[in-house]
């Protein structure tokens, strides 16, 4: 059986929500995609306690995460970097150590898919990790970078997916406690 048959299992993933910043996120097209999806990813983490990472770049200048990522973080306090991929800072790249044993895969989503949700797959992968990507809950200011960064995700062995496909993995079954506290927000 290929390495690359396995079932997402909750318990065994971390969410890295990357940069969604208010002066960032004004450049991007994509905005409300982006904002709409990785919150619903967060909620779905909340609930199935997928420990979660969040980032911003420099936020003394790009400022805080926006109020709608922030509402979902559940105590999560965002790391700040300069860094453009997350596992090349070192705080970011300890706390992902700090994570629980079972966890070998990173959901990312965020901004820009060419640079930081590239360069932090890149990290991800060359740390060990199985690293996804929601395709539309990541972006970029320009649709060809956009394309691009998901392109040579793919190519280095991320797996580009999508938001549901992403969370109805981790549910694997309709009927219980978690889809039935999920299902609404999905609707």
């Amino acid at each position: 059986m290929s390495e690359k048959l396995y079932r997402l299992a909750p318990e065994q993933c971390a969410l890295l929500v990357v940069d969604i910043q208010d002066r960032m996120m004004q450049a991007i097209p994509a905005r409300e995609e982006v904002v709409k999806n990785s919150a619903l990813l967060m909620k779905a983490a909340n609930i199935l306690q997928v420990p979660m990472l969040a980032t911003t770049q420099y936020a003394a200048r790009i400022g805080a995460l926006l109020p709608e990522i922030e509402a979902e973080l559940g105590g999560v306090v965002p790391l700040d970097k300069l860094e453009f991929g997350c596992f090349n800072n070192s705080v970011i790249a300890e706390a992902a150590k700090k994570l629980p044993r079972e966890v070998n895969t990173i959901v990312v989503c965020g901004v820009e898919t060419h640079i930081c949700i590239y360069q932090t797959v890149l990290g991800g992968l060359l740390q060990g990790y199985r690293m996804w990507v929601p395709a539309d809950a990541v972006s970029s200011r320009v649709e060809k970078n956009y394309q691009t960064g998901l392109a040579r995700i793919s190519e280095i062995g991320g797996v580009v997916a999508n938001t549901e496909m992403i969370i109805y993995e981790w549910l694997h079954q309709a009927g219980t406690p978690a889809f039935k506290a999920i299902l609404p927000f999905i609707k």
